[in-house]
């Protein structure tokens, strides 16, 4: 069975999150200098994009999403295929609501600051233990977030 060789892997995710020059394949120049990050209270799927069931400020008054530098300051070199954030990613604390549980997260364009809006999903995933947000609580992807390519 053929697949994606290690290699390839973190020349991908170091190429897209980094802003790493893929030596002989593709040049890091690009316009995003950011990579925007959305929290989701349910998966929003294949053909979900960062709206798609995007926690609302109803349910977490003070919620915006939050940009992490597309650089090697903002996220760890790829190893194995997989790259995580290279601090916590922490979102505005909670200032009321009626609640809402964070259950996904996603990776897309940084297209504004904050970024909003529909942007098309690089990558998302599962926050594993889900976290409850509201009043006074201040949301947190740690280190250990990963997001992996095989």
């Amino acid at each position: 069975m053929a697949g994606i060789h290690d290699v390839t892997e973190d020349a991908i995710l170091n190429l897209l999150f980094r802003a790493v020059t893929w030596s002989g394949y593709a040049s890091a120049v690009g316009s995003e200098t950011n990579i925007g990050i959305a929290l989701h209270t349910a998966d929003p799927g294949d053909a979900g994009n960062a709206s798609t069931s995007e926690i609302t400020t109803g349910a977490y008054a003070g919620y915006t999403r939050v940009n992490v530098a597309r650089s090697t300051g903002g996220w760890s070199a790829s190893s194995g295929g997989s790259i995580s954030p290279a601090a916590n990613i922490d979102f505005p604390a909670g200032t009321g609501g009626t609640g809402a549980t964070a259950t996904n997260w996603s990776t897309s364009s940084s297209s504004g600051s904050p970024p909003t809006g529909a942007a098309a999903i690089l990558w998302s995933g599962a926050i594993s233990p889900s976290i409850v947000c509201g009043n006074g609580v201040t949301p947190r992807l740690t280190t250990a977030t990963t997001i992996t390519l095989t």
